[in-house]
């Protein structure tokens, strides 16, 4: 998801905090498009993810002072941004809901902790798909047979034709690599 060359950096995250806008600007380059994605899906609205989308970068620029990048990165602080606007967008439907349903014009929406709990699904998703196409080959394959069909090693193994061992240590050095690489967004409140 990731162009070649534009992985973000511990010096990105320093000129963030100190206020570069050039720092704004990549991060609004690489995350929008994600920040969107996540957005839409959780919405099914192309008119909010958008709004939302622009608002998670106008809270990320006004509130870089709370942004410490020794505590995780900015990808991951506006990744956590994003989830709370997405709720508090949710949050806020539901009540409008539940207001129409008072007047008996249609039924009582489903309860925000599961509205939560899908918001989180599809973010999940919607990142571990991300982090997905930034491994190689054969690793991104034997991920996601493992992942999104659910097979064994013996399986991947013989769909892939390669050793047992060979599926086992890609699927074991990719797994490292990915907690490393997701380690932050899961510590994101």
């Amino acid at each position: 998801m990731t162009p070649p060359g534009t992985e973000w950096t511990t010096q990105l995250d320093a000129q963030f905090s100190a206020g570069d806008e050039d720092a704004l600007a990549a991060a609004y380059r690489r995350l929008a498009p994600l920040v969107f994605t996540v957005a839409l899906r959780s919405l099914d609205d192309r008119a909010v993810a958008a709004d939302i989308t622009q608002d998670v970068f106008v809270r990320a620029w006004r509130f870089r002072d709370s942004f410490d990048p020794q505590f995780g990165t900015v990808p991951a602080w506006i990744l956590g941004i994003s989830r709370n606007v997405i709720l508090d967008s949710l949050a806020a439907r539901s009540r409008q809901n539940q207001m129409v349903a008072r007047s008996g014009a249609i039924a009582e929406p489903e309860g925000p902790r599961r509205q939560a709990r899908e918001v989180d699904a599809v973010t999940d998703r919607v990142v571990l798909d991300a982090e997905l196409g930034q491994l190689g080959e054969p690793q991104q394959s034997i991920l996601r047979l493992a992942f999104y069909e659910d097979l064994t090693h013996q399986q991947i193994a013989q769909r892939l034709d390669l050793p047992l061992g060979t599926v086992k240590s890609h699927i074991r050095r990719s797994l490292a690599h990915l907690r490393s690489r997701l380690g932050t967004w899961n510590a994101t409140p």
